[in-house]
């Protein structure tokens, strides 16, 4: 097997595997090709991929040699063109919103594997790339509030008196969510947790905030984890509560999202008017909507004296982690569907195999894509 890593486009800064993954390939007898400075800006040199045992190639070369692609974002068109019938793709490649990228790589009879639509299983737990950045930009989120925010995150006894902890509410608790409620929590702040999935209340406890209860809210089993859409009488209430809660807080963390679907709208441009000036948001829900009202995608705007940043791509900030944790839950997929003469065989058994393959022998294989397509 000849698997090919190519360099992301900027301003993304991870790479999909860094050298250290690359090692673990060889010894599972795969030849690598790395694209030319495809870690450079995650700060791994092509002498450390050459010692790991990959090849240094440039991108058209990669692409010809490599019967399997790994890469973070949707490949671009100009890649798209390189590549080989029968090509193996691994990346994200949001395929509910990205239609047109899905419908090309079926009709190029690309084999396309989009990580992010792994199933939420136990045991793909080791494979699953959303939690691994979420823990990432729920980190960040909180770094980057704590930063914006004119004012302290802990509570100080000094000589000129007692400065207050800053109030943080976080939207969603999700793994982005929970990491943000960790972060925040060490970093001294009094935190607040809104989510309609009741069953987090207690990891939110447990991790040392107040879990906003909302009564009347769906909590689908069958949804893997993620929240599911409300009624119009809850989200009345909802609404109401998060308003209530928002104005009061220093600092509001906003992650909740539904796959396949716009991200629901929890903080009203209502809410953001009556907040406190120099109050901060952070929305990392805004690449597919946001959860705030006024959010803009990748911008930081000032809205009645309130910053709202609109940035879903936290992860970009802290390559050199956010690539070795991408890198391990790839390594982990892979080993599904390598075996130990360094061979690619699919099996369609693997629910993990099947569930996460969107494009096969000129087709669209993935169910819930192909659901999404037909709407």
């Amino acid at each position: 097997m000849v698997i090919g890593i190519l360099k992301e486009e900027a301003p993304e800064n991870r790479v999909a595997l860094l050298p250290e993954s690359v090692a673990t390939l060889t010894k599972m007898m795969v030849t690598v090709y790395v694209e030319k400075d495809a870690g450079q800006r995650a700060y791994a040199s092509g002498e450390d991929y050459m010692t790991a045992g990959a090849k240094i190639a440039s991108k058209p070369d990669v692409i010809a040699q490599s019967e399997m692609l790994i890469k973070i974002n949707p490949p671009t068109d100009a890649e798209l063109a390189l590549m080989k019938e029968k090509t193996v793709l691994l990346a994200v490649l949001n395929p509910y919103f990205n239609t047109d990228l899905i419908k090309s790589l079926a009709q190029k009879n690309i084999t396309g594997f989009s990580l992010d639509v792994i199933p939420r299983t136990s045991r793909a737990q080791s494979m699953d790339i959303l939690s691994s950045m979420a823990t990432v930009a729920g980190y960040k989120a909180v770094l980057t509030a704590a930063n914006a925010l004119p004012k302290f995150f802990p509570m100080f006894m000094t000589a000129a008196g007692t400065i207050t902890p800053a109030k943080v509410l976080i939207l969603g608790a999700g793994v982005a969510g929970l990491q943000a409620i960790a972060t925040s929590r060490k970093l001294g702040a009094v935190v607040e947790v809104f989510d309609v999935r009741a069953a987090v209340k207690e990891e939110v406890v447990g991790l040392g905030a107040k879990f906003v209860e909302v009564e009347g809210a769906v909590d689908d089993k069958s949804a893997g984890g993620y929240a599911v859409e409300q009624s119009d009488e809850f989200r009345k209430k909802q609404a109401e509560a998060v308003h209530n809660h928002a104005i009061k807080s220093d600092v509001v963390i906003c992650t909740a999202q539904i796959p396949g679907k716009r991200a629901p709208v929890l903080l009203k441009k209502e809410t953001v008017e009556a907040m406190k000036p120099g109050s901060v948001i952070i929305d990392l829900a805004a690449s597919t909507g946001g959860n705030c009202e006024v959010t803009k995608n990748d911008e930081t705007i000032v809205y009645t004296g309130v910053k709202v940043i609109g940035n879903s791509s936290l992860p970009v900030d802290m390559p050199t982690d956010a690539s070795k944790m991408f890198g391990k839950n790839v390594i982990n997929f892979l080993k599904l569907m390598i075996n130990a003469q360094g061979e690619f065989k699919l099996n369609w058994q693997d629910d993990i195999v099947k569930g996460t393959c969107v494009t096969h022998d000129l087709e669209i294989v993935n169910d819930r894509v192909k659901a999404m397509l037909t709407v």
